[in-house]
């Protein structure tokens, strides 16, 4: 395994660790946790017996499929046919709950408590050569694109980094990766930077400008995670380990 990969499989047994190469102080401390709870030898190193003991953890933590096509969390019929070529992630920059703007602008919501809202249009409406009213949720990148954001957020400042009076919950996390991961499997969608990626991602990945978005770049219940590579890396990864 490279580093990004033990980062990666760290990330699926649990750990909440930035999939980014670099084995920081973060990145050792789980990889001693790890080592500590599988009688290995605790130095923060994923030499050969660390890396064998987290392929051997994987499998048990992921056992052989038994999702259906309909999905984990998301229902089957918030996912009608259409030709889908990416997901873009988003919060909304506003309370816990969704409002009916939240709604208007894209396609599933996940409020404060981990709770799912469908939006006002449906996703196959986003397709290419989809008809019916489009949920706009990304500037020219609407097309092709499923929108999806976080119900969090408000008042939050980038510099310095100020969450706001809303902030991003773990639980909102856990079910974007779920989520995604179900909207993956039912559009045939891989994961890759340019297809699975965060509304601050799309200028620097796509090429299409979006007028200072930065969302999302931080994660509130996790300040270590800092910029939008390494949270669209966590999501990514996450995603990878569930489908």
């Amino acid at each position: 395994m490279i580093p990004n990969e033990v980062q990666a499989a760290l990330v699926a047994l649990g750990y909440s660790v930035a999939v980014d190469g670099e084995i920081g102080p973060k990145s050792k401390a789980a990889i001693k946790d790890f080592q500590g709870r599988h009688s290995l030898k605790v130095d923060g190193k994923a030499g050969p017996l660390t890396i064998a003991a987290l392929h051997e953890a994987l499998v048990v933590a992921k056992p052989m499929p038994t999702i259906p096509a309909a999905g984990d969390i998301v229902p089957a019929h918030w996912m009608p046919p259409g030709r889908l070529e990416r997901i873009i992630c988003h919060w909304t920059a506003g309370a816990h709950r969704a409002s009916d703007t939240d709604r208007s602008h894209y396609h599933i919501l996940i409020e404060g408590g981990g709770g799912l809202v469908r939006g006002d249009s449906p996703i196959s409406a986003n397709g290419i050569g989809g008809t019916g009213q489009r949920a706009s949720h990304t500037l020219n990148c609407n097309t092709g694109s499923i929108g999806v954001s976080l119900c969090c957020m408000a008042g939050a400042k980038e510099q310095p980094f100020g969450p706001g009076k809303a902030p991003m919950t773990a639980v909102q996390w856990e079910r974007l990766v779920r989520v995604v991961a179900d909207l993956c499997r039912r559009y045939e969608i891989p994961v890759t930077p340019k297809t699975v990626l965060s509304h601050a991602e799309v200028q620097g990945t796509l090429g299409i400008k979006q007028r200072g978005k930065w969302d999302v770049s931080r994660l509130a219940f996790d300040p270590s995670v800092k910029g939008a590579k390494a949270c669209g890396d966590l999501l990514r990864a996450g995603v990878t380990a569930l489908i």
